[in-house]
């Protein structure tokens, strides 16, 4: 591949193993609203932004309910969650975040959740300090698999999005990061649902995988 100008790293199930908690959550915010969903027709949303999922949420079961105030309810519940207890980070990971540091290579996060919950997880989890950028669900349009949330990260970082290397956990998005143009590494988190990766370049079960083939870059 190009020489490396860049590391983008999705977060939910990347940088922190958030789905449970997420899927969690989801459960109790739509049995409120007398939705019951699995943990197989959840993951289709992974990967994607509150908005899609609570559009598609609305639309299907016809809730009576604004678009807001559901995401709104639903944000308070996931952050009182978040508060009472904070996620690690993933195995590996500050390892790997501190390799690319003396590297010197820019890392950016990528994620679809809203901004205040990215935040508060990155300093709770002690990571916010390994990234240049952070690119969430706010500030796009389009959820993934559009590569919109990539493309805006590697401006952000000023690089060409083929230098990128992007890590996902999700098949929304290893697609956007193809879509990209970008070299994608695909973490096989079987909490974050059955997820077909196979479009990644690579498949990795622990960041230890990722900090071994830097080295060899």
């Amino acid at each position: 591949m190009t020489a490396i100008q860049g590391f983008i790293f999705d977060m939910d199930g990347v940088l922190v193993d958030s789905e449970p908690l997420y899927m969690e959550q989801e459960k109790n915010s739509y049995a409120r609203y007398g939705v019951m969903l699995n943990d197989a027709a959840l993951s289709r949303f992974v990967g994607t932004t509150q908005h899609y999922m609570w559009s598609a949420i609305k639309t299907e079961y016809g809730l009576a309910q604004s678009l807001d105030w559901l995401m709104a309810e639903h944000h308070q519940q996931l952050l009182a969650a978040l508060n009472s207890e904070p996620l690690p980070p993933m195995p590996g990971v500050t390892q790997l975040l501190g390799a690319l540091n003396k590297a010197g290579i820019p890392c950016a996060v990528a994620s679809s959740s809203p901004r205040g919950l990215v935040e508060i997880i990155l300093r709770k989890a002690g990571l916010h300090i390994f990234f240049n950028e952070i690119v969430c669900g706010d500030d796009i349009k389009h959820s993934k698999p559009d590569p919109e949330i990539f493309l805006m990260a590697a401006k952000r970082l000023g690089t060409l999005p083929s230098a990128c290397v992007v890590i996902e956990d999700s098949a929304h998005g290893v697609a956007a990061a193809k879509a990209a143009t970008m070299f994608c590494i695909g973490l096989l988190n079987p909490n974050s649902g059955q997820q077909d990766l196979s479009a990644a370049n690579f498949c990795v079960h622990q960041h230890s995988e990722i900090t071994h083939w830097l080295s060899e870059q």
